[in-house]
């Protein structure tokens, strides 16, 4: 039976999304449209676009209503010349300059925030920031529904976002805007959202999205990710205890309570992923926007990896849904795996790598 610990790539989607996708499908208007059929779209739109705001802590916020976090960032960013960190998403790093210094745990330091862009959480190593008053933008697609936060308390100005990290479905995502932000449209033509992003609205995808936020929310304020941070940690107890030399990048800072990100230096990441993949579990060598491509991960590289560490690397991201049992038969799996590759290459015994020491 297989176990599915990539997360962060993609949440699975929830039966409370699937369920307003469906009922979605019978909404035979136009959201732009007068008629009854058109008011009815818009009333059920209007309302998800409440709900996403609600669990996003954005109530009186502007909620833009995109195809993802990557189209979010493009309407926010392009043609400003803001700085940010060579952590961030390529999605981000595409039309910023990364330049911001990180240290050896993934923390990012902003000298002046409203020229600056900075991610609320990092896909690959979990490592939560702490952002600065008037930063100017912000990608919070992967603390979006795993840790509690308000848009409206964080003191930026725009915030990325997208549906499927949190069990919503893919394809839609938002932008979210402090009351009054000016914003010139890249998508000209029927002046929808506002006049912020023309075409007609994804009301399938959008009434999804608000079911998953809501759900996503209700775990968050059961503590069901607190349960999750702690089956991660005796994850990382269990293997590091066995294998010393073993390195969790982050570890040293605040992060998301479903990550681990596990360099071995020496054994590539991709090699580990088909292996897991071939005994049953889903993990990933990184950003799954940057699967399929041989190199070193970047992040890691910022915090000051070597390229055999950084091409090491592999992310485990669960989720409250993955059982202890499910775990530790991952833990088996790659223990196992583990073994076979130091005793071939006469790893046994290896020293902690220096990177720990200091991290």
């Amino acid at each position: 039976m297989r176990a599915y610990l990539d997360w962060n790539a993609t949440a699975p989607l929830r039966p409370e999304a699937r369920e307003a996708m469906i009922a979605a499908m019978d909404v035979a208007g136009n959201p732009s449209s007068v008629h009854a059929e058109g008011r009815a779209a818009k009333m059920a739109m209007e309302r998800a676009r409440e709900d996403v705001a609600a669990a996003l802590g954005a109530e009186g916020a502007d909620v833009v209503f995109t195809s993802g976090a990557t189209e979010a960032a493009a309407m926010v960013l392009v043609g400003r010349d803001l700085a940010c960190a060579p952590v961030e998403h390529d999605a981000v790093k595409a039309w910023c300059r990364p330049v911001l210094p990180v240290d050896q745990d993934g923390r990012v330091t902003v000298d002046e925030p409203a020229g600056a862009t900075l991610q609320l959480a990092n896909s690959e190593t979990g490592v939560i920031q702490a952002l600065p008053e008037g930063l100017a933008a912000s990608d919070l697609t992967q603390g979006f529904g795993k840790i509690p936060f308000a848009f409206n308390w964080l003191g930026v100005t725009a915030g990325l976002v997208s549906a499927h990290k949190l069990g919503g479905p893919k394809g839609i995502g938002a932008l979210v805007l402090r009351k009054g932000t000016d914003l010139s449209a890249m998508l000209k033509g029927g002046g929808q959202e506002q006049g912020r992003r023309a075409g007609t609205e994804n009301l399938i995808g959008i009434l999804g999205f608000a079911a998953a936020a809501r759900a996503a929310q209700a775990d968050l304020e059961a503590g069901l990710w607190d349960e999750v941070a702690a089956r991660r940690d005796r994850l990382e107890a269990r293997l590091t205890g066995r294998f010393p030399e073993l390195i969790v990048a982050g570890k040293g800072a605040r992060r998301l309570p479903n990550t681990t990100c596990l360099l071995t230096s020496g054994w590539k990441g991709e090699t580990q992923v088909m292996q897991m993949d071939l005994a049953g579990f889903a993990v990933s060598a990184g950003s799954a926007c940057s699967s399929g491509k041989v190199r070193a991960s970047g992040v890691l590289q910022a915090m000051g990896y070597d390229d055999q560490q950084a091409q090491s690397a592999i992310r485990i991201s669960i989720s409250p849904a993955l059982d202890e049992d499910q775990l530790n038969r991952f833990a088996d799996a790659w223990e196992t795996a583990y073994s076979r590759w130091r005793d071939r290459n006469g790893m046994a015994g290896a020293p902690r790598a220096k990177a720990t020491e200091e991290g």
